[in-house]
């Protein structure tokens, strides 16, 4: 499974590292911090910060990254209280929730402003920074799930001309993980007019769970040219592979005296166990080539036309040992008619295991926009205006045919009997979708105190679907066979948004109100009688209203805050009963009401932080399944709060720690609200020391996440008609240093 195996990441990282500390040239490295004051690239109104904006946003910088060691979005992105996991497993690409709705990869997710798949690893080594759009995202997308929008920002050349990037980090942990990274930057030619940023990562994964070993490594470069003082032309390219053996969930626990009642938590928490790894598993496997390339023309009177593309390559090998209830298929115990129990494991903790392959899986997309931006005066109102045009397409080219086959039995507590079902015996879909997108956004200023924002998105959408094999209805025999059930849909959207901000001396009022789109689809397994299918054209709506301080937190005012109430509705998708498998159904409505708020304050020695989010989330509606009406859907926490406090050593130059603290409150597992998971909380500490040796500035930590050691269930998702259970992580160490030279 392993390559690069002569190559070890602590033999490299040692290496390096006696190489940089031996270095007796030093030199300054520019470190330029990105907070929620500048502006983003997912805010789409130029340079405008985001504190002044009229919606809620974030952005995490490259120090926030490196200090809590962030291996994938999902590590950044749960900082804020907007965001909890989402059937996020440990050795899977990222699936999380904002403002309590689940984010799709394939629309929510961004890079350099431009759309991207997120099925698949995406490596944060060369991210500068990542972005976080919360709510309704139609202004920024044609299609998205409402929640928010989040967009990477890769790591660019420095702008001075003398400036250079020359550091190498390596790390340690958690579990026995090992990595080592290189990042180098600078400016060429006489008048350095191009520049370059060059990063390299190599890591040997053996975290804290067990049997789920792996690797992970990057290349990526991305460069400028100054073409003239109006011209610039900029790109980058990522190339990237990880494989790592899978985690499946644990589940609920069937009742012993009724195989369909109430069901029950298991009694123990073991985030350390890999309750699926067989002898034969094989590990997942994502390798990703991604590419952008942009240029920016400045015009007359201010005004800037930009136009880029950007292409993702991605191939999977989709691959786990699957715990699914037992004898869901009545493959296991049919000699003694045994209960069937599609979506829960049994009360003595067995689950039948399915061997899944789904091998060669390809995703292309390709977006290209060009657009002009620019302010102009209209009688008294100044207007900043932006016109875009954006056409993309999203292709999926899986395999004929995948393997999801019954293999044998498991249990949560070991033991067992399986064997490998490799053979592709059920069919993939494959996917297709172009759309054009044509954008008007317009910040009016009509004071200096009042602005009105207005956006306005036109969507033309084709889409279709189709089956790569045919199964017979008796025997369910499956067959190659291209083009089987097509489905197609093609159709026009406009999706508008307001917004509204108001400045009152040191404190800003906003409201605004967005739309957004979303084209339901069935999910590809053999549970579902319409596996693949696609559904409905769903819209979404927001409206948010808040208030937040403009000044930052620093000496002179130590204090800030913000805080906001919104709306989300949705339609509601869920799973009814179709014979002996589930159909997916869009019925109904999902509104979420909810309070985002957060304080700062900082001296000379403390900075404390904390941001908590209250959400009442409801369904309503339904007609399907009435008994879903005024419920609370599933793993949707009802309180998130995230607290820092950090102090700086004043007589230790250089030595800060931190303490992070976690709270997510109860959260339902079952639809009726019969079973809950509990609330949890945990703490993190970390030590971080700049310094200089020899002249070479270094920055080491040592962080000890989930200090007290704590076993709670973290998240209860709802998949494939069957109820999951993630554990939280155990008390891990991480030990880290950067040297740049």
């Amino acid at each position: 499974m392993k390559t690069f195996n002569t190559f070890r990441a602590c033999h490299i990282a040692s290496a390096v590292a006696l190489l940089v500390l031996g270095h007796a040239h030093a030199q300054n490295t520019t470190e330029i911090t990105i907070t929620d004051t500048a502006p983003s690239q997912v805010s789409g109104f130029g340079d405008v910060p985001l504190r002044k904006a009229p919606f809620s946003a974030v952005s995490f910088d490259r120090q926030t990254l490196q200090d809590i060691g962030a291996q994938r979005v999902s590590d950044a992105l749960r900082l804020d209280a907007s965001v909890s996991d989402s059937y996020n497993s440990p050795a899977y690409w990222d699936m999380l929730s904002v403002r309590g709705y689940t984010l799709d990869n394939r629309y929510n997710y961004r890079r350099e402003g431009l759309p991207i798949s997120a099925e698949t690893m995406i490596p944060m080594d060369n991210k500068e920074r990542i972005e976080l759009f919360k709510g309704t995202s139609g202004i920024q997308a044609g299609t998205s799930a409402p929640g928010g929008l989040v967009n990477y920002v890769v790591k660019r050349p420095p702008t001075a001309a003398n400036d250079t990037i020359r550091s190498v980090s390596a790390s340690y942990g958690p579990g026995k993980s090992s990595s080592v990274a290189l990042d180098l930057g600078g400016r060429l030619g006489e008048n350095k007019d191009v520049g370059y940023r060059f990063n390299a990562a190599y890591e040997d994964l053996d975290p804290y769970i067990q049997n789920t070993q792996g690797h992970h490594h990057l290349l990526a470069l991305a460069m400028d040219w100054r073409i003239t003082p109006d011209s610039k032309l900029e790109w980058e390219f990522e190339k990237s592979e990880r494989q790592q053996m899978g985690v499946n969930a644990y589940s609920v626990l069937a009742n012993p005296n009724d195989p369909y009642g109430v069901p029950s938590l298991p009694a123990t928490v073991d985030g350390k166990l890999n309750i699926t790894r067989q002898p034969w598993s094989v590990p997942g496997a994502f390798a990703s080539q991604t590419g952008s390339v942009r240029f920016k023309q400045n015009l007359s009177d201010g005004w800037l036309w930009t136009t880029q593309y950007g292409g993702q390559r991605l191939k999977t090998d989709d691959r786990l040992s699957f715990a699914l209830g037992h004898n869901c298929y009545g493959v296991l115990d049919t000699s003694t008619g045994a209960t069937k129990l599609c979506d829960r494991f049994t009360s003595d903790g067995r689950f039948e295991l399915a061997d899944f392959r789904s091998n060669d899986e390809r995703r292309l997309v390709d977006a290209l926009q060009t657009e002009v931006a620019g302010q102009t005066r209209w009688g008294k109102t100044t207007h900043h205006l932006a016109l875009s045009l954006t056409r993309q397409r999203q292709l999926d080219r899986l395999p004929a045919l995948q393997a999801w086959n019954s293999a044998g039995e498991g249990s949560i507590y070991g033991g067992g009997t399986s064997q490998a079902a490799p053979k592709p015996e059920y069919p993939n879909t494959n996917k297709s979708e172009y759309s054009t997108e044509i954008a008007v956004k317009d910040r009016m200023a009509l004071s200096a105190t009042t602005a009105v924002w207005a956006g306005l998105r036109y969507t033309s959408y084709s889409r279709s679907s189709e089956q790569n094999g045919i199964c017979d209805p008796v025997t369910y025999v499956c067959t190659p066979a291209a083009g089987t059930n097509p489905i197609s849909s093609k159709g026009n959207i406009t999706t508008p948004w307001i917004g509204l901000t108001q400045q009152m001396g040191q404190h800003m009022v906003f409201v605004s109100h967005g739309h957004g789109i979303e084209l339901l689809a069935v999910p590809n397994t053999p549970g579902y009688t319409n596996a693949g299918q696609l559904l409905d054209v769903a819209r979404s709506k927001q409206t948010e209203v808040g208030i937040r301080s403009l000044t930052t937190a620093d000496r002179a005012t130590p204090w800030s805050w913000n805080a906001s109430v919104f709306q989300i509705e949705r339609p509601l998708t869920y799973d009814v009963a179709d014979g002996s498998l589930l159909k997916r159904v869009s019925d109904g409505q999902q509104i979420h009401q909810g309070m985002d708020a957060g304080v700062q304050w900082r001296s000379a020695a403390w900075s404390l932080q904390a941001q908590g989010q209250w959400l009442h989330a409801r369904i309503s509606a339904a007609t399907l399944n009435t008994a879903l009406n005024g419920q609370t859907p599933v793993n949707v926490p009802t309180m998130t709060l995230r607290a820092l406090a950090q102090y700086r050593f004043a007589n230790i130059p250089g030595l800060r720690t931190s303490l992070r603290v976690n709270h997510e409150g109860q959260r339902r597992v079952l639809e009726d609200g019969s079973l809950n998971l509990p609330s949890w909380t945990s703490a993190d500490l970390a030590a971080h020391y700049d310094t200089r040796i020899d002249g070479t500035r270094t920055q080491w930590t040592m962080a000890i996440d989930n200090l007290a050691d704590r076993d709670y269930w973290r998240e209860s998702p709802k998949q494939f008609g069957h109820y999951y259970l993630y554990p939280g992580a155990p008390r891990t160490l991480r030990i880290a240093v950067k040297a740049s030279f």
